[in-house]
């Protein structure tokens, strides 16, 4: 009786491994970017991420390069970079941006 019981549980957990196994092969991959949008109606985007990022809230859409880049171009309409995994930093607009803010702060 034992015997069966301890073959039951052996087969639950070797099946409980193949699943696990399987979703990972089955999960999509992360995107290279995303984009945080808004709440409410008329959403709009507010924070560029990096794909992955913990802090990318469920609100988002995923983006291209390119589409990452002109998001980080339009900082003034209220867009953020992402604190943590800092987009603006791996896409190369850094500098770009602190120039623009710098201009506007001698204005």
């Amino acid at each position: 009786m034992w015997v069966d019981r301890i073959d039951e549980a052996i087969a639950a957990a070797e099946q409980r491994e193949r699943e696990r196994r399987q979703g990972e092969e089955r999960r999509p991959p992360t995107p290279d970017w995303v984009v945080e949008l808004s709440i409410g109606v008329g959403t709009r985007p507010i924070e560029v991420h990096v794909g992955g990022c913990y802090l990318a809230g469920k609100r988002q859409r995923v983006i291209t390069r390119e589409q990452a880049l002109a998001a980080l171009a339009a900082l003034a309409d209220g867009m953020r970079a992402c604190i943590h995994f800092r987009p603006d930093t791996e896409l190369g607009v850094l500098g770009e941006v602190v120039r623009r803010r710098s201009s506007r702060r001698d204005i």
